[in-house]
C-alpha cells in the first residue's frame, strides 16, 4: 500500500527558513520521481517542485532560486529546503510520486506571517 508522510512544516516569519521531510513507502522515489506540491483553501493543487528518477530538479516560477528539493535514495525520502519564504508560500505541504500519483498523505502546514 502507498502512503506518504510528510513533516516539518511550521510557522515562521517572512525570509525564515523550513526543512520539509516525506518518507514514502510502498512505492520508490527513485523509479518514478518525487514532487512536493502545497495547496491553499479555494486552489487547486500545485506541483511546486520535483525530482526525477535521473535526478533532474524542476521548479515552479515562485520557488524557483529560494526551494531546494532533494532525494535520499537509501531512506526512500525526500525533503524540501525552504528559504527566503514569503507569506505566500503559507500553504499545506504534501510530497507525492509525480510519475505514479499515489493517495495523498495529511501533508504538514506552513505559515509564513508577522
Amino acid at each position: 500500500q502507498v502512503q506518504f508522510v510528510e513533516s516539518g512544516g511550521g510557522s515562521v516569519q517572512p525570509g525564515g527558513s523550513l526543512r520539509l521531510s516525506c518518507t514514502a513507502s510502498g512505492i520508490h522515489f527513485t523509479l518514478f520521481g518525487a514532487g512536493w506540491y502545497r495547496q491553499t483553501p479555494g486552489k487547486e493543487r500545485e506541483l511546486v517542485a520535483r525530482v526525477t528518477r535521473d535526478s533532474r530538479t524542476n521548479y515552479t516560477d515562485s520557488v524557483r532560486g529560494r526551494f531546494t528539493i532533494s532525494r535520499d535514495q537509501r531512506k526512500n525520502s525526500v525533503y524540501l529546503r525552504m528559504n527566503n519564504l514569503k507569506p505566500e508560500d503559507t500553504a499545506v505541504y504534501y510530497c507525492n510520486s509525480p510519475g505514479r500519483l499515489g493517495p495523498w498523505g495529511q501533508g504538514t502546514q506552513v505559515t509564513v506571517s508577522w
